[in-house]
């Protein structure tokens, strides 16, 4: 396979002055292989440049990859000033993009425009799915586009704040209710947070309990294949998944643990930031927990008069077979908000190389070193992830560097992107989206 060359100085070039996104909608950023077309979604705030007139705008970033050049889309002026509002991109068998987007919970539509064909800066009318009826007026949050067996999937939070699907037989034109794909009692604010990978015929996911400040989480994975969900060792745990009576996603298998101990700590309260799947079979996912001396000691809600809390990113693989190895990847910090100590500056796994992990975090993996801002670092494993090589991508920053993403669809390249600046909320950032296109060269 082939890998990315790893620069001596990374000199990203800034595509948007003023973005940033969640990690719950996918996919964020999309190529198109043929044009050399990178497209990426936002939200713009009212901290950056363009000020109260810009905030909230829902926007893409149009780069041709060929050229270096951007062209900036909005596609909903003014809709919410929330990271959670970005769009999920997917680019149609006809050529025309898809771009789908809800707002954070605060009204029950989902939103979506469709692309002229071959141009992903010029878009047909909005138009919605009111999930009013289903939800009793209670919200819907995220949006993440999946094929199977030629059907179109719009995962989103909404019944009971569960997981559920929209889906299309029209590649986007229209939608309908497919169902939940589970459910359990709600504890505080929803019903698990689930990260989603789709290849056409399959589709993974990892997901949550609840959100980690209301329930001390573990992680499941499982996957839609044939109409059914599938638990890791391909055993069915709904044979008609989405139509009727959902599980719950404790019945599917565990990944991680709540309340496990893992080399130096115990860890708890634990969330999904990212998962792939590669040709071979072969499952990649990256999560996060706290890290405390003992059992009792993560387990409670945060308390601001205790130290933050010491976050870790774990690299979990699933072999052809249905065996999990589980291994610490890097520390990931203290919470990246004060008010939400979970939170962390994310990583995100290669989509055409499993092997690479893009991590921020403000320790440096290499020497465990606490670094004045988040930086960029790039590991790489030879052994499924018992073991890692660390470079940094940014160094020396004098801001932030957040939630990478390596945008999928052309495997000759590494399209790395992430947002840098000062973050204190999801609705108030002031963030530029950088774009570092960093090639392949062929393996040894």
């Amino acid at each position: 396979m082939a890998r990315p060359v790893a620069p001596s100085t990374p000199r990203p070039t800034v595509i948007n002055d003023n973005g940033a996104w969640c990690w719950f909608q996918d996919e964020r950023a999309l190529v198109d292989p043929a044009t050399q077309t990178l497209v990426v979604g936002s939200v713009a705030a009212a901290e950056g440049p363009g000020g109260a007139s810009r905030s909230g705008n829902v926007e893409l970033t149009v780069v041709d990859l060929r050229t270096g050049t951007s062209t900036v889309v909005v596609l909903h002026e003014r809709l919410e000033t929330d990271d959670h509002d970005a769009p999920a991109l997917w680019h149609r068998s006809d050529g025309r993009w898809l771009a789908v987007y809800a707002k954070h919970k605060s009204d029950d539509l989902t939103r979506w425009r469709i692309s002229e064909p071959g141009d992903p800066t010029t878009w047909g009318e909005e138009r919605t799915f009111d999930w009013g009826e289903l939800t009793g007026g209670r919200g819907v949050t995220y949006s993440n586009l999946h094929a199977m067996d030629g059907r179109l999937y719009c995962f989103a939070r909404a019944v009971n704040d569960d997981p559920c699907a929209l889906v299309s037989d029209d590649d986007g034109d229209t939608w309908s209710y497919a169902g939940k794909l589970f459910t359990r009692p709600k504890i505080g604010y929803v019903n698990g947070y689930t990260r989603y990978h789709g290849d056409g015929h399959r589709i993974d996911l990892v997901t949550t309990d609840h959100h980690p400040r209301d329930h001390d989480n573990a992680i499941y994975h499982g996957y839609l294949e044939n109409g059914a969900l599938h638990r890791s060792d391909g055993s069915v745990l709904d044979a008609a998944a989405l139509n009727g009576a959902a599980p719950n996603q404790a019945d599917l298998t565990t990944v991680l643990a709540a309340n496990a101990r893992r080399g130096d700590a115990w860890m708890s309260h634990c969330w999904t930031s990212d998962v792939r799947r590669s040709p071979d079979g072969t499952v990649a996912a990256v999560l996060t927990a706290r890290a405390g001396a003992t059992p009792e000691a993560t387990r409670d809600r945060y308390d601001r008069t205790r130290p933050a809390p010491d976050l870790r990113f774990f690299h979990a693989r699933l072999s052809p077979g249905g065996t999990w190895s589980v291994h610490q990847l890097a520390q990931a910090g203290p919470g990246l908000l004060p008010h939400e100590e979970d939170y962390t500056g994310l990583a995100a796994i290669d989509p055409h190389d499993l092997d690479s992990v893009y991590v921020s975090t403000p320790v440096d993996p290499r020497t465990g070193a606490t670094l004045p801002h988040h930086e960029i670092f790039h590991a790489r494993t030879p052994d499924g992830g018992a073991t890692w090589e660390w470079n940094p991508v940014t160094e020396n920053s004098d801001v932030d560097n957040l939630r990478p993403i390596v945008a999928p669809g052309d495997p000759t390249r590494t399209p790395l992107l992430w947002f840098r600046g000062s973050m204190t909320a999801s609705q108030h950032y002031d963030c530029e989206i950088v774009l570092l296109d960093l090639p392949r060269h062929a393996p040894a």
